[in-house]
């Protein structure tokens, strides 16, 4: 990690750290702080930064609304984990099963409104623009969660829905994130939409990149256990490719395994991953991840700054897709 990089992410988590969160009633007030302290990367924040300093913008100006986007990002987990009934988050107790479903849902709502007042932080003549691009992230961020949950019960899910969905849920913070630290900085509007096209191709692909590893990582190195999606019958890009292309064998034991008439969690994964494999959908995987990848940096090359002012950006972006931060 460069020393850049450093610098900006313990100045953003000082800043997060410094915010006034010891207030009545306590039981708000608390969910909040342990969610916000909870670990986490501050990529998006410091995707903002970095945008806003390949302009010579003052990252000082920066710094509230970077911290609203990341504190709408920490607001959309609590409320995730309610609808998924997701016990942990970044290996501690999630906010509804340590609390209740109900805190997590107003110290969630109180999370938003924090978000909108450090967006709002912004110097006044860039504020309705930072502001409308918020919001209209805000939509599309629902949209995408709204689109994931619909895919639980389809039968058929397209591999363009999916790419569509998590552009949606994942990828469309991330390049609002990079546009509003670069608007801030006076980067001209076209650019600043380049970046945000940068944004998108990167969380695609970053998001693709975590399908893969849900089956294929290592359980050591990346500190999950594999095999998640595939118990839990999500319509990943694997199952959507394995479906479309499997032939009549295959299909018969991707049915059996997705109709849970397989039992048993590890022979369910075994089966499942075997026709992946057969299927040769980890090769494919990456190769689709990596057409992403290069639409991304084709997007960095187009904006007319010294190759050196997009260095830590672009080293930043492939650490993500490398999983080295």
């Amino acid at each position: 990690m460069s020393s850049k990089i450093q610098d900006f992410t313990n100045r953003i988590n000082q800043y997060l750290d410094n915010l006034d969160l010891i207030r009545k009633p306590e039981e708000l007030y608390l969910p909040v702080q342990y969610c916000l302290g909870n670990g986490g990367k501050r990529i998006r924040p410091l995707m903002a930064l970095l945008a806003g300093d390949m302009y010579g913008g003052n990252t000082n100006d920066i710094m509230g609304p970077a911290a609203g986007m990341e504190i709408f990002h920490n607001f959309t987990l609590m409320h995730d984990d309610i609808m998924d009934q997701a016990p942990l988050r970044r290996g501690k107790p999630s906010v509804y099963k340590k609390w209740n479903a109900n805190t997590a849902i107003l110290s969630g709502d109180v999370m938003f409104a924090l978000a909108i007042q450090h967006i709002a932080l912004c110097p006044a003549q860039h504020l309705k623009q930072i502001l409308d691009l918020f919001n209209k992230t805000v939509i599309e961020v629902c949209e995408g969660q709204q689109y994931d949950m619909n895919f639980e019960i389809l039968d058929k899910v397209t591999e363009e829905e999916y790419i569509n969905m998590i552009r949606l849920k994942t990828a469309v913070l991330p390049a609002a994130c990079l546009k509003t630290g670069a608007l801030i900085a006076g980067a001209p509007q076209a650019e600043a939409q380049k970046l945000y096209e940068f944004g998108e191709y990167v969380g695609i692909a970053f998001q693709l990149m975590d399908d893969w590893l849900d089956i294929f990582g290592d359980e050591e190195t990346f500190g999950k256990k594999t095999g998640g999606d595939i118990v839990a019958n999500k319509k990943t890009w694997f199952y959507i490719k394995a479906f479309e292309m499997a032939n009549e064998n295959q299909l018969r034991d991707l049915r059996n395994a997705f109709t849970n008439r397989i039992y048993n969690p590890e022979e369910k994964i075994s089966m499942v991953k075997n026709v992946f494999l057969q299927l040769k959908l980890d090769e494919l995987s990456l190769e689709k991840m990596e057409q992403y990848n290069t639409r991304a940096f084709a997007c960095l090359d187009q904006i007319a700054l010294p190759e050196n002012n997009k260095m830590e950006l672009r080293t930043l972006a492939q650490n993500l897709l490398n999983r080295q931060i």
